[in-house]
């Protein structure tokens, strides 16, 4: 499994035939919506750095054929943008013989007490014998048996208290940092620096904002 960060969320997985891009939103570099030859795009939910309807129209012209998937709401948003068939908890779609996908959740988490939640489906990948979780905007639900962790670091639901307690939860063997463009440069080692030293995993890489790594 090769996994590529396109900024903040995004991700590109690839293993074998199979390319699937995850949360292409506001933050992402502009090379993401010129890839190509994509077998799904995955959208955990609506907030706009993790879908930026106004590039994701050249994305989705340049790949005709790719799976358009996003939890219920993000569905109803992105009308009129493609057709996208709606993910759930628990429920897997198959790619191939050598790539699944199976949504993880299905809330935000909760921002303030006074805004209403919106939903949230996560994603693990599963290919070469790896499965992979992007868990979107939660740490609400812990699947199992997850191998590689991308961990948001940053965001305004989130402390880093509450994300190495998540990553210890997951316990994948490697992590690497996702959701991360709300940090400046000098402060990010006070977010990764704990969560590389606490997480318990094996591995804690440091992808940058288009960082890659073979899994």
């Amino acid at each position: 499994m090769d996994i590529t960060r396109f900024g903040h969320a995004a991700l590109l997985v690839e293993s074998g035939p199979h390319r699937v891009l995850i949360d292409p939103g506001t933050f992402s570099r502009e090379e993401t919506f010129s890839l190509t030859d994509l077998d799904a795009i995955v959208v955990t939910h609506q907030h706009p750095d993790h879908v930026d309807p106004a590039r994701i129209e050249g994305l989705l012209a340049a790949n005709p054929d790719a799976r358009l998937l996003a939890e219920p709401q993000t569905v109803a948003a992105l009308e009129g943008l493609g057709v996208w068939q709606a993910t759930a908890a628990d429920v897997t779609v198959e790619l191939g013989p050598s790539m699944t996908l199976t949504g993880v959740g299905f809330q935000h988490a909760v921002i303030h007490p006074s805004m209403p939640r919106v939903g949230n489906v996560g994603v693990l990948v599963e290919a070469d014998g790896t499965r992979l979780f992007h868990p979107g905007d939660s740490y609400e639900t812990v699947p199992a048996d997850v191998d590689v962790l991308a961990v948001p670091l940053s965001a305004p639901w989130a402390k880093v208290s509450e994300t190495v307690d998540f990553a210890q939860a997951v316990g994948a063997r490697v992590v690497f940092p996702i959701h991360d463009c709300t940090i400046s440069d000098r402060a990010y080692p006070i977010y990764w620096g704990r969560v590389a030293e606490l997480s318990g995993a094996e591995d804690a890489l440091l992808l940058g904002q288009d960082g890659s790594a073979a899994l």
